[in-house]
């Protein structure tokens, strides 16, 4: 039996994996969404969030479905990182227009000591009246940020009260049935943000 080309045994074994996956997607199956930010669909961690807001209200992931939510792990003092994630979140839901009102953002604080509930409210005000801060205790706000993976920790300052925080500079984006989707860097920038925004609103449940 006369060998194959060992050129034409390379083009099979490339094309095979991709027309199996090919004939495994079912004929009217829509094409997987194309995201600015890194898409984390089906992950097995950040999935629970139970902690007050800031008016003593305990909330939970589930209390969100139907809306698109942004988790932010930061706090009220950081400088850049979390004024900047902030604001364009809110710049990414103004121009999403009638359908920003779809989408709600969610500030978790790495700084319970020194972000006190009117703190915080004040602070989520200045961005959008309907963005929520959460608090809890330190043991809780460890729990949720290793549920999520969210790295932070305590840089001392010249004072013990003017320490500053490490930490995690990126957001979780779920869907509106309350599944986690998408992982955004931090400096992803508004148009892409509010691109993917747009994208998982346009999905249907």
């Amino acid at each position: 039996m006369a060998k194959l080309p060992r050129r034409l045994i390379l083009a099979v074994a490339v094309a095979a994996p991709l027309i199996l996956a090919a004939c495994n997607r079912a004929p009217d199956a829509p094409p997987k969404p194309s995201f600015k930010a890194i898409d984390i669909t089906g992950a097995d961690y950040a999935n629970k969030l139970d902690l007050p807001d800031a008016d003593g209200h305990m909330r939970h992931l589930s209390d969100f479905k139907g809306k698109i939510a942004v988790v932010f792990f930061g706090y009220t003092q950081c400088p850049d990182v979390c004024p900047t994630t902030m604001l364009e979140l809110a710049q990414a839901k103004k121009a999403l227009g009638a359908d920003g009102a779809k989408v709600i953002g969610i500030f978790v604080t790495v700084d319970p000591e020194r972000d006190t509930p009117a703190v915080l409210k004040a602070y989520v005000a200045n961005f959008s009246p309907d963005f929520i801060a959460l608090r809890g205790t330190p043991d809780e706000v460890k729990a949720a940020a290793k549920n999520f993976k969210v790295f932070y920790s305590k840089v001392p300052g010249a004072t013990p009260e003017t320490y500053t925080i490490d930490h995690t500079a990126g957001s979780y984006v779920f869907d509106t049935q309350g599944r986690v989707r998408l992982f955004t860097r931090y400096g992803s920038g508004v148009d892409a943000l509010a691109s993917d925004l747009k994208t998982l609103l346009a999905e249907k449940s």
